[in-house]
């Protein structure tokens, strides 16, 4: 187990994987790995003077971590860590995450039979929860043939390398399942997101309804939400038939408008915690629900049925939770996280068939610990005891 009273200095180690999918598995449109290779950075945080035979590995479907406070502070206690970018770091426009699946499945391979170590922690923030329970199913028990989309992408012919262990740290369900909690049920036109209803237009001081908001009102705006995923849903397999049949494009982009409205972040007495009222991650919803940088704002069709699609997509968390059977898992909730609901940790905790699973909650901890580094050592010391049980780190 690490000595957490001593602070390591570490050095970042650029980890380049290069490779060639199988016949049927290449991209079929979009940049990476248009020129037959994909390639895929990641970043290798080593402490000096720290041997050890385990890494803990981050993946997000479309950030790199490498720069956030968990990866490093765990460095400075002393584990060797490696951030794992996709093929669309940074850019998930065009995400499928099937593919995103086989690239993790790189960095597995990679830090086993290139670099060494003899067992893999994957570490799931935020949106790698999903992804890691995601990985960790299709590497136990392989299902996967083709996207949502109708694409060939053969999964369980890929020889993905389970993960020895899983810990998620301020893991949401799914994107899938989050975007509908978080998609703005008010707007009735697509193209026009001025056209709205006002009966659920919540950041509309004029809406009828205002926190605190009651039961029957709640169920309702859910319902409308969950409805316009599945118009946005079907209108993409629409279009991409259409497509097929004109036979001049593969794909086609669109704009998700107003991704940021859910009654948790008005109503705080809803699924509560230690968050703030109208406050969210990303800072203040009502601005956030219609600025340039939210949640799905651009998209392509096959990229939000595999990413998006609350009926579609193959990363919902406690269905891949449920095909998790010999894998130890550690759960980490934060008490005040501002970005995943206090109801998306114990769903998955209660779908994972794995016997060996534990469930921790850290009191006052935000999405990132920024300025925390009560909670921040709380979330190491959580870490280190339960990977020395379980891997021998």
């Amino acid at each position: 187990m690490p000595d957490l009273s001593r602070k390591y200095e570490f050095d970042r180690l650029p980890v380049i994987i290069q490779f060639q999918e199988p016949a049927g598995m290449a991209e079929t449109y979009g940049f990476a790995g248009s020129q037959g290779y994909t390639f895929l950075e990641g970043q290798r945080l080593v402490p000096r003077g720290a041997r050890s035979s385990v890494v803990y590995l981050f993946m997000h479907p479309s950030s790199t971590l490498q720069l956030m406070p968990m990866p490093a502070a765990l460095a400075q206690a002393g584990m060797h860590v490696l951030c794992a970018g996709s093929r669309y770091a940074r850019n998930d426009t065009a995400l499928i995450m099937e593919k995103v699946a086989f690239d993790l499945g790189a960095y597995i391979r990679h830090a086993r039979e290139v670099l060494g170590y003899q067992k893999v922690v994957l570490v799931g923030w935020s949106g790698g929860g999903a992804l890691s329970l995601f990985y960790q199913a299709q590497a136990e028990q392989p299902t996967i043939t083709h996207t949502p989309a109708g694409d060939p992408y053969d999964l369980t012919q890929a020889r993905l390398m389970p993960a020895d262990a899983l810990i998620f740290v301020a893991a949401h369900l799914s994107r899938p399942e989050t975007l509908t909690e978080w998609l703005d049920p008010s707007v009735t036109d697509e193209l026009d997101p001025d056209r709205r209803e006002l009966e659920f237009d919540i950041y509309d001081p004029r809406c009828p309804h205002q926190p605190a908001y009651t039961t029957e009102f709640i169920a309702r705006f859910r319902q409308a939400q969950r409805a316009r995923n599945r118009r946005i849903s079907d209108w993409a397999i629409d279009m991409l038939a259409r497509l097929k049949r004109n036979g001049t494009e593969l794909e086609r982009g669109f704009v998700v408008h107003r991704t940021m409205c859910d009654v948790r972040w008005r109503d705080t007495s809803i699924d509560p915690n230690g968050r703030k009222a109208d406050w969210c991650y990303l800072g203040d919803p009502r601005v956030v629900n219609s600025g340039p940088v939210g949640l799905a704002r651009y998209s392509t069709l096959r990229s939000w049925l595999s990413q998006w699609s609350y009926d579609h997509s193959n990363i919902k968390g406690p269905v891949n939770a449920a095909r998790i059977r010999h894998t130890p898992v550690l759960q980490i909730e934060n008490g005040a996280d501002d970005a995943v609901p206090a109801t998306h940790n114990p769903q998955v905790f209660e779908a994972l068939a794995t016997a060996d699973k534990e469930f921790v909650r850290i009191e006052g901890a935000t999405h990132y610990y920024l300025e925390q580094p009560e909670q921040m050592r709380q979330c190491l010391e959580i870490v280190a005891g339960w990977s020395g049980r379980k891997v021998g780190a």
